[in-house]
């Protein structure tokens, strides 16, 4: 009550109003002031330590000043000049000293500087009111004093603890209203504890009237001069920092990515692009807890890459962070980039689906298929499966009729009939082409059976396409594990093998793989492979069959025959590799290396005797032929006249326009061409008379013959008058006995050629031998 009757009945009211004012300015000022040098660098706060010195003893004193111009304590008062200005020092000293103690980086600084500020503000005041003289005797009450000290500095510890506290939302109010309260309790306490009785005053005093004039003028002009200055330097540091943050600002906005500022777990700063992924507007985003977004934030490793998950309010989607550390002495900021990997793990999913799946058909592909064979074979380990090598039969005949699009989409439709065939624990896959295979557990070889022919069943369905019914049969061998290999690459072999029995097979569309039967077929492949190597590692010979004149005996030629060496020695006939070279293509550089063989070793002899050399119905078929003949012929020097091609029949058949066409432009290089094997085909007339040969080779069946059957001696007569009415010459080839030559001769045949002349041989000494007596 003394406080307040104090309050009341010895101030003047509108001057109380005035101090107060100039209090609530110079206490936002100072809390700004305060928070700024708080937040910055600790080598930049010197200049920002003494605007805050000025700003707040300058508070504090003219708050002092005005309010004791408002006591009327009912007796003419004065001040000493000298004191008046030391407690606007210590004023200024105190602030100074409370925001220096206050920004350190301790948690008890804040208090600490509070506290300097309480001692400071109640320094400040009673030394001023140690210059204030009365006629009066002036007495103190030292209870109100020391509440007035406690109060002051209670209340301004809170106040700089307040606006230490950056998570505070309200701090900015908070901490002003603080500091006006330290600053009201300190002044109206202590003059609460004044008691005033009359007395003369002293002569060197400035007297109320004097002090009044110039204390106002002084209050005026030095506290509103320093509080401006203490607010435009704020303002322009606010500028400044505000025009750092649009910069910033603009600079996240413009990334693409997710961008996200925080400090002490909130946001300060967020773009666009990241309040798009949140699902949540940008003002939303400022201020809430980094954690309620970003999943273990604080485990990750600062400039690093990590994978995680953002919480959105759609829930949870993959994204990819990169965490930028920068910290300030008083702060540490992160940079978060937040990239969205929907797309991305969108389009991995689809390349490892592709990677794994079979592009048109959507079944597992070859890779998953060895994957899914692998895991089998380990879990099944003792027990049985069964491994399904499928082809289709007349595929290839859609694709020729129809174009594959119409192709594709038989696939498409045989590969969803075998999805829907596929029972719980089985699995089919598409290894390319119009190749299948499938994995199914069973009990015993009859379940394999039903399997293969409950999935043979459903790929035969027809399907409507171009107006027609399309149907593909299917060809499935099988392979039973552990029954039929211990290794997955010798089951699928087996499979393959079996499959293949079943697709040349007449009487069924499934096999069983069998050791024994497929025999045939692995040696096949191995063949194959043999001819690769030996053609690689030159293990091919070229034995050479003389010709010779029926009428004179005189050598005319000779004809190359390959021969394949073995490594005991031994020779594989050719009627065993010739085949299988011709299916699988390998026929073509065969061959050309026996054609180049041939003409090179033919050109180093003594004698210009001519060179025959068999040509494969598939090298016949290639149009490049003259020119490689042509380019043999130049590379080993041989006379075109001295090349003799033997071609049969059926290669001719075929596709004879093409045949005709290459045959003659042979014949225009200068090389002769003859057809080998006459008789034993069924348009041999029909060839003569497409193409005028060189020479005609009677087939050997028809000497072997010649003895016992009526009829051979009878054709033979017929082709060697054909022979003479078309002028051209005839050669019969298997002579092996001297009646067989004299037939011949009584029957007017050209040459002749066989074990009677001599056997095919390395080196026959064509260099010197020119009679075929020898």
């Amino acid at each position: 009550m003394r406080v307040l009757d104090c309050l009341t009945q010895d101030h003047n009211p509108w001057l109380v109003g005035l101090a107060a004012l100039i209090c609530v300015v110079g206490s936002v000022v100072l809390g700004h002031l305060y928070t700024r040098i708080r937040r910055g660098a600790a080598r930049d706060r010197l200049p920002w330590v003494f605007l805050g010195a000025v700003a707040g003893g300058a508070t504090i004193w003219c708050t002092h000043f005005v309010a004791m111009l408002a006591y009327k304590p009912g007796v003419e008062i004065a001040y000493a000049p000298l004191l008046t200005g030391v407690s606007l020092l210590v004023a200024m000293v105190g602030c100074g000293v409370a925001v220096t103690l206050g920004s350190i980086r301790q948690p008890w600084a804040p208090a600490l500087g509070g506290t300097a500020f309480g001692l400071g503000v109640t320094a400040m005041h009673y030394i001023g009111m140690s210059a204030f003289t009365a006629e009066a005797f002036v007495q103190w009450n030292m209870a109100y004093v020391a509440v007035s000290v406690i109060a002051a500095t209670v209340g301004g510890a809170l106040a700089f603890s307040v606006g230490a506290e950056t998570t505070l939302r309200h701090r900015r109010i908070l901490t002003p209203a603080l500091l006006v309260l330290t600053i009201v309790s300190l002044h109206f306490t202590g003059m609460g504890a004044l008691t005033v009785l009359p007395f003369a005053p002293s002569d060197d005093a400035w007297t109320l009237t004097e002090a009044e004039t110039l204390l106002a003028v002084g209050v005026a002009v030095v506290g509103f001069l320093i509080l401006g200055t203490a607010v435009a330097s704020y303002a322009l540091d606010e500028q400044s920092e505000r025009q750092s943050r649009d910069r910033l600002g603009s600079l996240i906005e413009g990334s693409v990515d997710g961008m996200l500022v925080e400090a002490e777990g909130r946001v300060v700063m967020a773009n666009r692009a990241f309040a798009e992924l949140c699902g949540l507007a940008d003002e939303a985003l400022v201020g809430r807890a980094v954690a309620d977004w970003v999943e273990d934030l604080d485990s990750m490793p600062p400039n690093a890459l990590v994978q995680s998950r953002l919480t959105t309010a759609d829930g949870s989607i993959p994204v990819e962070i990169a965490v930028r550390i920068e910290a300030t002495p008083d702060q540490t900021f992160r940079i978060l980039a937040v990239r969205d990997l929907r797309s991305r793990v969108a389009q991995e999913r689809r390349i490892s689906h592709l990677a794994r799946n079979d592009s048109l058909t959507g079944l597992p592909n070859r890779t998953s298929f060895l994957e899914k064979l692998d895991r089998t074979v380990a879990t099944f380990g003792e027990g049985q499966f069964a491994l399904l090598a499928i082809d289709l039969n007349r595929f290839k005949e859609v694709n020729d009729l129809y174009g594959h699009a119409v192709g594709d989409q038989l696939l498409t439709h045989i590969a969803g009939n075998l999805k829907q065939a596929t029972l719980d624990g089985e699995f089919v896959a598409r290894l390319g082409g119009d190749e299948f295979v499938a994995i199914v557990p069973i009990a015993d070889r009859e379940a394999a059976h039903t399997a293969a022919e409950r999935l043979r069943t459903a790929m035969v369905q027809p399907l409507m396409a171009e107006h027609a019914e399309l149907q593909c049969g299917a060809a499935i061998g099988i392979a039973l594990w552990p029954d039929d290999a211990s290794e997955t690459s010798v089951l699928i072999n087996n499979a393959d093998l079996a499959m293949y029995r079943a697709k040349a097979s007449l009487a069924t569309d499934v096999c069983f793989y069998e050791e024994a039967m497929d025999e045939a077929v692995r040696q096949r492949r191995r063949v194959t492979l043999g001819l690769r190597e030996a053609l690689e590692k030159n293990r091919f010979e070229l034995h050479y069959q003389l010709q010779a004149s029926v009428e004179t005996g005189l050598i005319t030629g000779y004809e190359a025959l390959l021969r394949w060496r073995q490594a005991d020695g031994s020779f594989i006939p050719p009627s065993d590799f010739i085949p299988i070279a011709e299916e699988t293509g390998m026929i073509l550089p065969i061959g050309e290396w026996v054609l180049r063989q041939a003409c090179a070793e033919a050109a180093s002899w003594a004698e210009p005797h001519r060179i025959a050399v068999n040509l494969s119905p598939v090298q016949l078929s290639h149009i490049d032929l003259p020119r490689l003949v042509h380019q043999i012929l130049l590379e080993t020097g041989l006379s075109p006249y001295r090349l003799e091609l033997e071609i049969t029949e059926t290669a001719m058949i075929s596709d004879m326009e093409r045949t005709t066409h290459i045959l003659r432009q042979l014949k225009l290089l200068g090389v002769s061409v003859a057809m080998d094997d006459f008789g034993t085909g069924y348009s041999s007339l029909s060839t003569l008379r497409a193409f005028p040969f060189d020479k005609i080779k009677l087939d050997r069946s028809f000497m072997s013959e010649l003895d016992g059957e009526p009829q051979s001696k009878a054709i033979i007569r017929a082709v060697l008058a054909l022979g003479e009415s078309l002028a051209i010459p005839i050669l019969a080839e298997g002579v092996e006995t001297q009646e067989q030559l004299a037939f011949l001769r009584e029957q007017g045949c050209d040459e002749v050629q066989g074990y009677l002349l001599g056997r095919p041989a390395r080196l026959i000494g064509a260099g010197t031998t020119t009679s075929a007596a020898a």
